[in-house]
C-alpha cells in the first residue's frame, strides 16, 4: 500500500531513470495527448465498476484512474504542490 504522495515520487523517479521496459513512461514520453486519452479511459472504467460492480473492482479501477492521472500531471509538468494548492 501507498499513498498519493508516494505513487507520484515513484512515478517520477521511473520517468526521470527513463526506463525504456515501462508502458508508463513510453506513454508519457509520447505526450499529454497519448497520456490524456488513457485517462478518460480509466475514467470511464471507474465510473463503469462503481456504478455497475463491487466495491473492490470499483477501487481497482479507481486507483488505475490515479495512477494514470499523475501520469499526466508527469507529462504536463504538473507538480503535486501544483494541484494541492487549487484543492
Amino acid at each position: 500500500m501507498k499513498t498519493f504522495d508516494e505513487l507520484f515520487a515513484e512515478l517520477t523517479t521511473k520517468v526521470a531513470a527513463g526506463d525504456t521496459k515501462s508502458g508508463t513512461v513510453s506513454a508519457i514520453s509520447q505526450g499529454v495527448h497519448t497520456v490524456g486519452k488513457k485517462v478518460v479511459e480509466e475514467a470511464a472504467e471507474a465510473w463503469m465498476a462503481a456504478e455497475h460492480e463491487d466495491k473492490e473492482r470499483a477501487a481497482e479501477e479507481i486507483s488505475q484512474l490515479i495512477y494514470w492521472t499523475q501520469a499526466l500531471m508527469i507529462a504536463s509538468d504538473v507538480s503535486l504542490d501544483d494541484v494541492y494548492r487549487k484543492l
